[in-house]
């Protein structure tokens, strides 16, 4: 699962990366804006209710959350989940023949009999474990003429590896280092919760101490200590764990969890009812951002006002198997979804024929897919980010729709920092900086992302299926595509990593298909008058 969050090795650098705006200059539900009424680069959400939408009838549209899980209790979401009301809950019985038991707000294809899978290996460390066995007797003198493009790609794949763990590792020391360091200054000035006048007034007596002093004095700018220590600190050393530990570890495997043959992708029914998962902030916070309660008072209001949440589980901390993708788009697809939002994406494919088949079956039963483009500042034209709308034989599916993440001010930083981009490759962007949304224990919090912007695409495309349910997923694509609001200026961002990375300034025309940011006003008086 991509992370929109970049720690750096905080005592090496004494800089701490800070969130890509600053929240204080964000409106609340800023996606849901207007430009002109709100001088915020939202999609008009809210004029096209108030405009457009008063005493018109809708009917519900089904919209699976492709994800890491769904809390189906949360106090702004229980309204809007899915229910099976062909499935009688907690009966332990298939009621609906489906080949899910008491699947009654989607299913988990990460889960066993006892329990669920929260942490996985990236594709990238699966692949190396596979090959690793196969060419272990393999060297570039004794390799086979059939097996040479394979085993360079091994060889490839693994020094990838390698380097991936060793920064990994490098990095979770590194602030773990600046964390000890930070403690130890913390405990002289004698305050739990030192402001930035605290740490100004601090005399250090040691370059560390000098170091940790300017890093915080930069930080408390922009955010309290408590944020700072919990955000940056702790959250950095759980994210290189989470590398070091599990994500690139060669001899971590869960699988066994699930109790399936992860290398038949035929496979199909396993998996549990658990919707949740142990870790749902992901899928909770996409689910708000499409659908949250609008009726309730409570929170966030979504971008859709009657929507079902399915919620069906297949990404865990880590990357997401083919085969699971893959049956997580049919059971969507099958029990009624119209919209299928995907937020999510990796480097590297074990079965993309698998995925691509499970994407024409949703193409041809009407059904739109919405993917977040990614969240390392990558040129798709150059980069892979699976699964994609090209399918293996290059075609490509006609209801796909990929999805870069701005920010609210409409001017050079437009482009969100970390968000993925391709002329060709990625089809609009939307509202994906700060965006405050729904997590476990009916909590609320902002989040940035391509994975914050795909569902505000997905949301508007069941806002215009709601309203306008005669149109074809193809035809709610067009819509989509032809009524952004046109970005007619340069837009920046850096161009190479590290301390060699160069801002660039380019067309936002370069950026997507499109060459705008998605418009809920726009699209519902276009879909008013659409002609096939």
């Amino acid at each position: 699962m991509n992370k929109s969050r970049i720690f750096k090795t905080l005592l090496n650098i004494a800089v701490v990366s800070a969130l890509p705006f600053a929240a204080s200059a964000q409106k609340a539900n800023w996606q849901n804006l207007d430009l002109k009424l709100d001088t915020t680069f939202g999609i008009s959400t809210e004029k096209a209710y108030k405009e457009l939408l008063i005493g018109k009838k809708s009917t519900k549209v089904i919209v699976a959350v492709n994800d890491g899980g769904v809390d189906a209790q949360h106090e702004d979401l229980k309204r809007v989940m899915w229910v099976n009301t062909k499935e009688v809950a907690g009966n332990g019985k298939d009621d609906d023949k489906n080949g899910y038991i008491d699947d009654i707000h989607g299913w988990n294809f990460l889960g066993g009999a006892k329990e669920s899978i929260n942490y996985e290996t990236l594709e990238l460390t699966r692949l190396v474990r596979r090959d690793q066995v196969r060419f272990a007797n393999t060297t570039d003198a004794n390799v086979s003429e059939k097996d040479k493009k394979d085993f360079e790609a091994f060889k490839k794949e693994r020094t990838d590896l390698e380097q991936q763990l060793g920064e990994a590792k490098a990095n979770l020391s590194g602030i773990t280092g600046f964390k000890n360091a930070l403690d130890a200054v913390v405990k002289k000035i004698g305050k739990d919760v030192p402001t930035a006048d605290d740490f100004a007034k601090f005399k250090p007596e040691t370059p560390v101490e000098g170091r940790i002093q300017n890093a915080l004095a930069g930080a408390l700018k922009d955010m309290t200590f408590t944020e700072f220590y919990n955000d940056q600190i702790l959250e950095g050393i759980k994210y290189y764990g989470q590398q070091a530990n599990y994500n690139l570890n060669v001899d971590y495997d869960p699988r066994g969890i699930v109790g399936d043959d992860p290398n038949n992708s035929k496979e199909k029914f396993y998996g549990n009812n658990d919707v949740a998962g142990p870790d749902a902030l992901h899928g909770s916070h996409v689910s708000g951002i499409i659908g949250a309660d609008r009726t309730n008072k409570l929170g966030i209001m979504g971008v859709a006002d009657n929507v079902a949440i399915m919620g069906v589980r297949c990404t865990p901390n880590g990357d997401e198997r083919d085969k699971d993708v893959a049956n997580a788009i049919r059971y969507a697809v099958d029990n009624g979804a119209k919209v299928i939002n995907m937020s999510f994406g990796k480097a590297y494919s074990w079965d993309k024929a698998t995925v691509d088949e499970a994407v024409k079956y949703a193409v041809s039963k009407d059904v739109l897919l919405v993917h977040a483009a990614g969240n390392d500042n990558k040129d798709l034209e150059i980069e892979n980010n699976f699964p994609t709308s090209k399918y293996l034989d290059g075609t490509v599916a006609s209801s796909w729709i990929t999805v870069g993440a701005s920010g609210w001010k409409d001017d050079e930083t437009l482009k969100a920092s970390f968000s993925n981009f391709g002329k060709t490759q990625v089809d609009v962007f939307a509202p994906g900086v700060n965006i405050n949304s729904t997590i476990p224990g009916s909590k609320y919090k902002e989040e940035n992302g391509t994975s914050m912007a795909s569902p505000v695409v997905a949301g508007l495309a069941a806002l215009i299926r709601s309203y306008y349910p005669k149109l074809t997923a193809v035809e709610v694509k067009d819509i989509i595509m032809k009524s952004v609001v046109k970005v007619n200026h340069n837009v920046s961002y850096k161009k190479g990593e590290g301390p060699d990375a160069q801002s660039v300034s380019v067309p936002f025309s370069d950026l997507c298909v499109s060459g705008g940011i998605v418009n809920a006003y726009n699209a519902l008086k276009l879909a008013a008058t659409y002609k096939k």
